[in-house]
């Protein structure tokens, strides 16, 4: 059995345009940079990331605040261009790209400044008509919800040809949000997710003879939810429709795989999944997001060979070349004294894609200060730090702190942070999560931490555990970074 999980760890709001016999796939990415990870596949179950829409500094706000950035993109192709529409959220409004090649390099931004709301959909007419419709939500005072508006645009400028109009928000729930606008046969469909992104999620639609509406909403919806069930995969929601290769309809959404005896917790937060779609009476029919008994678990290494950083590796509101580099099979990383409770902390990490992760990472050089850590944000994040000759173990919860401190050898070191399951059918925790080293071959845990803390419903982030490397002070090398797991899949 196929899982439905495509696109491991923290990979939201997922957009989906199919070119040919080729499928690309965009996801948000928050106050993390490169921005905007782009996703190929040929059979909609295996995916490669294959670059990042924003790849320069200066590109977006600087200094957004926490769960600000680029939020909810939406990628189409329209005669022989590639185009991504995403709000830089907290920062400088919609933003509007274009690429001849979705591996890049993509343009500088096109900013939508007559537009205000977030989640932006992109359409095109048998005329040309070029459609925006987004979610009327306002993030600037005066804040308030003006539900699902749309507007015609000049896609090379970005102006709008008209004032925005309301229109369909849904069944009445919360957050109508991540329109998008499909023409399928006779009909337009307006897809929307309403209900919150946590456990209310859901998926509505509506459709009517014209890309402008009226709209009326299908009998059946939400046409997807998981609220009330006991299904693993929760806040399904955020989706986009797309043909398969075997013709049939299939769509990409968002969900949170849920642990604890209580389903209560996300580690990775939200991710990519995959469903299948039927047409009954020219309604969707949407099947369940399922998780079969056995999910693939992949594991990862860098071993730093490369002249340069592979395109998983992201940094905090900043590239990470802004302070590190490789060379000679090692990477180093700069410190500038900033701890990881900074807004820009000089940490390189990358998406924790299995609940069961294993991260390790030896540190060869020692004339500095910093390790690894698991960070959902600067307020909630677990350190296994060197510091001369002592080791570190650290939780920061938002404004508490734990720390454990250990003795160590001179010379290289291993350092780790392992999610373990808690002992117990009914544990009410997420995970246990163990800090520690590695000398002459001989494990010690300096920690083990709670890991509920380092979840999206306790940290309430919009992103996921990113692992990696960072340095406080003075000069780090580390020979390698691996992610495996304690079991083979989980």
């Amino acid at each position: 059995m196929t899982s439905n999980l495509i696109i491991p760890g923290f990979n939201p709001d997922p957009s989906v345009v199919r070119v040919g016999d080729e499928y690309y796939l965009a996801t948000s990415s928050f106050e993390y940079q490169p921005a905007l990870p782009v996703y190929h596949s040929r059979d909609l179950t295996d995916w490669k990331l294959i670059g990042h829409v924003v790849e320069q500094p200066g590109i977006l706000e600087k200094g957004v605040r926490t769960c600000g950035g680029i939020w909810a993109p939406t990628i189409r192709y329209h005669e022989g261009s590639f185009y991504l529409i995403g709000t830089d959220a907290m920062g400088r409004g919609n933003l509007l790209f274009t690429a001849d090649d979705p591996s890049g390099p993509w343009s500088d931004p096109t900013l939508l400044g007559e537009i205000h709301g977030i989640d932006p959909d992109l359409a095109w007419d048998a005329d040309g008509n070029c459609y925006v419709t987004f979610s009327g939500l306002l993030l600037e005072p005066p804040h308030g919800h003006l539900g699902i508006q749309q507007v015609r645009i000049d896609p090379s400028t970005g102006h709008i040809l008209e004032q925005p109009r309301s229109i369909w928000s849904g069944t009445g729930l919360k957050f109508p949000e991540a329109p998008h606008l499909y023409r399928v046969g006779e009909w337009w469909y307006l897809m929307i997710a309403e209900g919150g992104t946590e456990r209310g999620h859901s998926v509505s639609i509506a459709r009517s003879k014209s890309p402008d509406g009226p709209f009326i909403g299908c009998p059946g919806n939400p046409i997807l939810s998981a609220k009330g069930t006991n299904r693993v995969v929760q806040n399904t929601g955020h989706g986009d429709l797309v043909i398969a290769p075997d013709g049939s309809w299939r769509m990409v959404l968002l969900g949170v795989r849920t642990t604890g005896g209580t389903r209560s917790f996300s580690p990775l937060g939200r991710e990519s999944f995959i469903t299948s779609v039927e047409w009954v009476d020219e309604w969707p029919v949407v099947d369940p997001v399922e998780l079969p008994g056995v999910v693939s678990a992949p594991t990862f290494s860098d071993e730093f060979q490369d002249f340069r950083l592979g395109p998983e590796w992201i940094g905090v509101r900043r590239l990470p070349s802004a302070f590190a580099e490789t060379a000679n099979g090692v990477l180093r990383i700069s410190g500038e004294h900033r701890t990881m409770d900074d807004p820009e902390p000089t940490f390189v990490g990358r998406r924790v894609r299995r609940l069961d992760a294993r991260v390790r990472t030896s540190v060869s050089t020692r004339r500095g200060v910093g390790g690894l850590a698991i960070r959902y944000d600067e307020d909630h994040h677990y350190d296994i730090e060197i510091d001369g000759d002592e080791v570190i173990a650290r939780a920061t919860v938002a404004s508490i702190t734990d720390e454990r401190r250990m003795t160590v050898p001179p010379g290289s070191i291993v350092l780790f942070a392992e999610a373990r399951m808690p002992n117990g059918m009914f544990a009410m925790t997420s995970d246990l999560i163990a800090l520690g080293f590695e000398s002459d071959g001989v494990r010690h845990d300096v920690a083990v931490f709670d890991g509920r803390y380092l979840t999206a419903e306790t940290a309430c982030s919009f992103t996921g555990r990113v692992a990696g490397m960072y340095c406080v002070s003075g000069e780090l090398a580390f020979d390698f970074y691996r992610e495996d797991g304690v079991h083979d899949a989980w």
